[in-house]
């Protein structure tokens, strides 16, 4: 795969499929894997939020103590596991552990946990606790009352991080040089989308027709819904599995990658790289290229995580029924999908090459600042005179900012599948092996948490001062706006050093005596 592949097609196929038919082979496993991990994690992402917030006692409030309480610790947890997994196997086995580790947990939670609620939920205690504590502790205890609940929340959220960032793009990163990467990533982002259109269908389809599983769980047909869900979640999982081994039998051990990193690094089995969860932070704080990636990582989830929580919390006060809230956010996720789908096939992988990393990672916080506004603009002004005025169209100036909300929601997360996601994966690829793993570990295994817990961090606080996240819109909406300034200047300084690295060919490596506190910063060429 040369590195003028792209030079060779035509304006229309260099827009719409700048693969060549040799790369075909290569590409479209990829392609797949990436898709049915996406499928996944939209069919989680659409059914965890139904799931904690309509659980006895709770609401949208417990959604910030999730992520400071629950998913923060887990991340962690998760990140100090997967570098003792790598540092005993192979990349290709931690990838089937891990996967493996996930699908068997969806099918307990719903064959045991979910059935045992009543049995395993410390109901007594947290109706004890919930008179001792202040009412915007309200979400902390649920978070307890329903912890099989918060447990499927945090695995859900795991999965984006373990087995979409972690696990897979680790790997893409690790055989795709960067020349390929700007033609190859943006079609990756099409092939999520698909199946993010897909998944979003599902909360409807299998309301309608779902399997029958009344013998096992009498007349709870939300259970039955899960289990229909979970069904969809371990085949798409054990697929991914079977055309992931494929991939490394028939390409990656053949030898059809000669020109990938992979290929020079699988000549020296001896260079086993060690990796601890200290030593991936060490690698972090050591670079001034990694901590930009970081900062916009950071920046990124703490706006993402305000904006959701305040929408949600908008959200509940509509939905009370779990499936009909499933419904909502999946027709939210399918539009945005949709977006993102015509966005990433005519625009992604030609707008990287041509207008370069900068420009289009600057998308996603134009984004952010232009959509987010408008939805704490019409949130500020709901119970105002003006907001009033929807009643005179047959709207309520609640469904109105629910609206807006969800707007702002598919259009964020439609630039997230199509600019952000391909900017941040591209900006690793000149990285040594070592610093791209231990990098990625640290920044998308835990700094995204961090994000988010940040975020919910905020939340919590505006919570305990003020009661609920509704009387709280200006502050959040200026928070915001600091948010979104901090990522712009990391954008920009990210963007200053990749185009200095790729314009020089070069590689960033961290060696060994830095660790030791030298600090020194080494250059290798890129092969």
């Amino acid at each position: 795969m040369s590195a003028s592949a792209a030079s060779q097609f035509g304006k229309i196929r260099s827009l719409l499929w700048p693969i060549q038919r040799k790369e075909i082979k290569i590409f479209l496993p990829l392609f797949l894997i990436y898709a049915l991990i996406c499928l996944n994690y939209t069919i989680l992402r659409v059914i965890k939020d139904p799931i904690v917030m309509t659980a006895p006692g709770a609401g949208a409030e417990v959604l910030p103590f999730l992520k400071v309480g629950a998913i923060l610790p887990m991340a962690l947890l998760s990140t100090f596991v997967f570098g003792r997994l790598v540092n005993r196997y192979s990349q290709e086995r931690v990838f089937y552990y891990l996967m493996s580790g996930f699908l068997i947990f969806f099918v307990l939670f719903i064959t045991v946990l979910y059935p045992l609620q009543s049995v395993l939920h410390p109901v007594e205690f947290c109706d004890w606790l919930q008179d001792e504590l202040p009412r915007g502790f309200a979400g902390f205890v649920s978070s307890i009352r329903n912890w099989t609940c918060t447990l499927f929340y945090v695995m859900a959220e795991l999965w984006s991080t373990t087995i979409m960032t972690v696990l897979f793009w680790g790997f893409a990163n690790h055989i795709t040089p960067v020349t390929d990467a700007k033609r190859y990533y943006g079609i990756l982002g099409v092939g999520a989308n698909l199946a993010t259109i897909v998944a979003g269908t599902f909360p409807q389809l299998i309301s309608t027709y779902y399997l029958d599983f009344s013998f096992y769980f009498g007349d709870d047909v939300w259970a039955q819904y899960i289990a229909n869900i979970t069904l969809v979640i371990v085949a798409s999982g054990i697929l991914c599995m079977g055309i992931f081994r494929w991939y490394h039998k028939k390409i990656l051990t053949n030898g059809l990658l000669p020109n990938s990193p992979h290929h020079e690094e699988s000549s020296d089995s001896s260079k086993k790289i060690k990796m601890s969860l200290k030593k991936s932070f060490l690698y972090l704080a050591q670079s001034k290229y990694l901590i930009s990636i970081a900062v916009i990582v950071l920046t990124y989830n703490i706006g993402m995580n305000l904006l959701e929580n305040v929408w949600k919390d908008q959200v509940k006060s509509i939905f009370d029924n779990s499936t009909d809230m499933a419904i909502y956010f999946g027709r939210v996720t399918t539009i945005g999908a949709m977006i993102a789908t015509i966005v990433g096939f005519f625009f992604t992988s030609a707008l990287i090459r041509k207008s370069g990393w900068t420009f289009s990672a600057m998308i996603t916080p134009a984004i952010i600042t232009i959509f987010g506004g408008l939805f704490f603009a019409f949130a500020l002004i709901k119970d105002t005179r003006l907001g009033s005025m929807a009643v005179l169209y047959g709207v309520s100036p609640l469904s109105l900012v629910v609206f807006f909300g969800a707007a702002q929601q598919a259009l964020i997360r439609a630039s997230k599948y199509t600019f952000f996601d391909a900017t941040k994966e591209i900006s690793y690829i000149p990285l040594s092996r070592e610093c791209k793993l231990k990098g990625k570990a640290a920044i998308d295994g835990v700094g995204s948490r961090l994000g988010k817990s940040g975020g919910s961090i905020l939340c919590i606080l505006l919570i305990t001062l003020f009661e609920s996240l509704s009387q709280c819109v200006p502050i959040v909406a200026i928070i915001l706006l600091l948010v979104v300034a901090a990522y712009i200047v990391a954008v920009r300084s990210l963007g200053h050093q990749f185009n200095e690295l790729t314009s020089h060919n070069e590689k960033i490596d961290i060696p060994e005596e830095s660790q030791a506190g030298s600090g020194q910063k080494k250059q290798e060429v890129l092969v």
